[in-house]
């Protein structure tokens, strides 16, 4: 079982930087692959970027590519969103999830309670 908990969003005004944390519980944190995924309000859930178990490979949504990096610690348990170059675009709620290294969120089984990114015009 891993339990997920997100820190780091905030208003910010666009062309603005934001790193995102997701701090993990439980021992097997390391073996699974981690993703970010996003909300915005009357939108469906999308995949941003995911990173797997070891940190070697990575996968971004187009539209973040260049702007966004995700890493992981695992000695810290902890992955992380280093989002450069803000755009009100990239405004929604924010959640970590740890599953399958996948851009489908169904591949997730776990799930923090989300932050939010407010990116101001």
């Amino acid at each position: 079982q891993v339990q997920l908990v997100e820190s780091g969003g905030r208003l910010v005004q666009a062309g603005g930087s934001l790193r995102l944390s997701c701090a993990a519980s439980g021992r097997t944190f390391s073996s699974y692959a981690m993703g970010w995924f996003r909300q915005a309000p009357g939108k469906e859930r999308e995949i941003v970027a995911a990173i797997n178990w070891s940190g070697s490979s990575t996968y971004y949504r187009d539209s973040v590519k260049g702007r966004f990096t995700i890493s992981r610690d695992n000695a810290k348990n902890a992955v992380y969103l280093q989002m450069n170059s803000l755009t009100p675009e990239d405004t929604a709620v924010y959640y970590c999830a740890g599953g399958q290294f996948s851009s489908s969120g169904g591949d997730y089984h776990y799930w923090g309670q989300g932050t939010q990114v407010t990116v101001s015009s």
